[in-house]
């Protein structure tokens, strides 16, 4: 089943002089429940094609379809809502707020929604990230790879259809790294939730079903993870 339709997506940046084509025409679709991974070196564009694909960029033409909907044809609240409810984000810098305590900046997308967290839910999340002993931690005093699956979980806790992921292992070692992968493997499996990751380290698609390859603005289909 198709979930995400992407249409000839361009985005520049600047006029004259100063004009950069940062995305040129790419188009490509993701199933539901696939793991789909985009590499390329810094200042490729892989991060414009994800900020546009997340609604966080408007791109300068072409479409992202999620599911039926449009989200260039939304109003910005109206793209902001659907956003929230069905989008799911996973930084680099973890950006996790540092006065809540692990179990509380899970719950947190749900608190802006107003919406009642289901315990059973959290407490599943908790147990796949294997936070259940430190749900009453700062971030402070957590290890920069159980900060991030923090962010993981709060990612995931809205059980949003898509969840993307900027370079979600960049502050990390490499065992953390790897760990980091397999649980959004784990995600894709479990939840049926599809993920598209950006990574400039070709060492991590190993585990991912699609890889896709941006040079210059450039996306290429480089088909099933056989790197």
């Amino acid at each position: 089943m198709q979930l995400v339709k992407v249409e000839n997506l361009c985005k520049t940046y600047g006029k004259g002089d100063t004009r950069v084509n940062a995305l040129k025409n790419a188009s490509f679709t993701l199933e539901k429940g696939e793991f789909a991974a985009v590499v390329g070196e810094s200042g490729s564009g892989k991060s414009t094609l994800l900020n546009c694909i997340g609604g966080l960029d408007t791109p300068t033409s072409g479409k992202v379809l999620l599911g039926n909907r449009d989200l260039f044809a939304m109003s910005e609240q109206e793209r902001t809502v659907f956003r929230r409810r069905n989008i799911g984000f996973i930084f680099q810098s973890f950006q996790l707020v540092p006065e809540l305590n692990v179990e509380q900046n899970i719950i947190f997308p749900l608190l802006l929604d107003y919406k009642k967290p289901d315990q059973d839910r959290v407490e599943e999340i908790l147990e796949v990230l294997g936070l259940k002993d430190r749900r009453d931690h700062l971030p402070c005093q957590l290890s920069g790879g159980q900060q991030q699956r923090v962010a993981i979980g709060r990612a995931l806790i809205t059980r949003p259809v898509l969840v993307l992921a900027d370079e979600p292992t960049g502050n990390l070692d490499s065992d953390n790294s790897r760990d980091v992968i397999e649980l959004l493997r784990q995600a894709s499996r479990r939840y049926q939730q599809t993920i598209l990751m950006i990574t400039h380290n070709q060492n991590l698609i190993s585990s991912v079903d699609h890889v896709f390859r941006v040079h210059d603005g450039i996306l290429t289909d480089l088909g099933g993870a056989f790197l």
